[in-house]
């Protein structure tokens, strides 16, 4: 059976470190954003029901949005997106040690990260 997926509450937006500060500063002071604690020393805010993460990212000379998909059987999903030619891309972050989500690719080239559903960061 086909695993079902479902747009999860993460966007993680990986930022230059030229842009860093001034990106936080617009989102926490300028837009006025709750900010996220449960995570520290990571930045993020509340945006709306999702959470947004404002990531440094050196290397990167423009800003990227990584989006969440959280799948009902991860294993499963792992299996059915590489059947359907989806690129894994797992080198492009470290998760956790255990942690059985992975990196994909979609065809525009947005990351996207691949969660169990209910147990998203």
């Amino acid at each position: 059976m086909r695993p079902s997926y479902e747009g999860s509450h993460n966007i993680a937006m990986k930022v230059p470190p030229h842009q860093y500060e001034a990106t936080v500063a617009f989102y926490r002071d300028i837009i006025g954003l709750e900010p996220l604690t449960n995570h520290l020393p990571y930045v993020g805010f509340h945006f709306g029901s999702n959470q947004l993460w404002i990531d440094k990212a050196p290397g990167l000379s423009q800003s990227e949005l990584w989006l969440e998909i959280a799948a009902d059987n991860v294993g499963a999903a792992a299996g059915d997106l590489a059947e359907a030619g989806i690129v894994r891309c797992d080198e492009i972050e470290e998760l956790p040690e255990g942690h059985k989500d992975f990196w994909i690719t979609s065809p525009c080239q947005i990351i996207h990260h691949v969660s169990q559903k209910g147990e998203g960061w």
